[in-house]
């Protein structure tokens, strides 16, 4: 053992010049990274303002979380309707459109290809503030056209909250929709193409291909596109923060963890409470995302 430690300390000192080089990732990762991980999580078993003195609580943050409204309503507003049923239709459309822009029956692939992707390259402060044009009351274009067939206009923001989840799904699917796109075919890339020849000659059908050729080859850009979606639906905050404000608008409609990690950590001074959360939002991130590991790693019936 002390030869093995010997020999490391020699190694590190033949080296120096080369440690030397690497030291400020390491020195700013620790600084900007592990230490921030692990003061936020010290700080979730106290209660502190951020300007007075820390007060140990244990664990009566996370225990007053469970028992909180508000992270009950931003809970199933992030995982029920941002998660669920916006990706099931984004992730759902960007498959079948990756999978029409890689087939022979679509032309100018290239020109799809940057008009999908456009989207994620603009800035979401951009993009939500032309959404909140495009949702106006009384100007917006959406309500303009409604009324121009004899349609009524639709109040995105008032009421009783019931439009404001659709107004920031719209705006999700549109503005991902795209990545997902460019991801899926990179993997399609992949798939062998004689696949697909064997099957035209067999005479499959395009559904069929899709059904028992693609879809299986698939699994695991699938896979990676769900923990990645996984991982941006828990942590989501310019969107909803641009077109609700950070309470989530009309009956907190529009509350996601992201707008409530920031409301309670810089808007009420509640940092150990926000510390607690931001673990909760972590746990939720691994538990989602082994479940659909394993779903994904079954291998499919015949």
């Amino acid at each position: 053992m002390a030869s093995a430690r010997d020999s490391l300390w020699y190694q590190v000192k033949k080296n120096w010049l080369a440690y030397l080089y690497i030291s400020p990732f390491y020195i700013l990762f620790v600084v900007f990274g592990l230490f921030p991980i692990l003061f936020s999580f010290f700080l979730s078993f106290n209660s502190w303002d951020g300007i007075g003195k820390m007060q140990w609580v244990g664990l009566s943050n996370y225990v007053a979380l469970l028992k909180d409204r508000l992270f009950w309503r931003a809970l199933i507003n992030t995982l029920v309707y941002i998660g669920l049923i916006t990706h099931i239709i984004m992730l759902s459309l960007a498959l079948i459109i990756a999978f029409l822009i890689n087939s022979e029956i679509v032309r100018y692939k290239d020109f799809f290809k940057i008009a999908y992707f456009a989207p994620n390259i603009t800035s979401s402060v951009a993009v939500s503030i032309i959404f909140l044009t495009l949702y106006g009351v009384q100007y917006g274009l959406i309500n303009y056209i409604l009324q121009s067939i004899g349609l009524k206009p639709i109040d995105w923001w008032g009421g009783t909250g019931f439009w404001v989840k659709p107004a920031i799904m719209i705006l999700f699917i549109w503005r991902w929709l795209g990545w997902n796109v460019v991801i899926y075919l990179a993997g399609l890339q992949s798939i062998p193409t004689e696949l697909y020849d064997a099957a035209k000659v067999d005479g499959a059908s395009l559904f069929q291909v899709f059904r028992h050729i693609t879809i299986p080859l698939l699994r695991p850009v699938i896979l990676f596109s769900v923990i990645l979606s996984i991982i941006g639906t828990i942590t989501t905050f310019d969107e909803p923060y641009m077109l609700v404000g950070s309470m989530g608008g009309t009956n907190n409609a529009g509350l996601t963890l992201g707008l409530y990690l920031y409301l309670t950590g810089f808007e009420w001074g509640k940092f150990g409470y926000a510390s607690a959360l931001s673990y909760l939002m972590f746990i939720l991130i691994v538990i989602i995302s082994i479940i659909n590991w394993r779903i994904f790693s079954r291998r499919p019936t015949q």
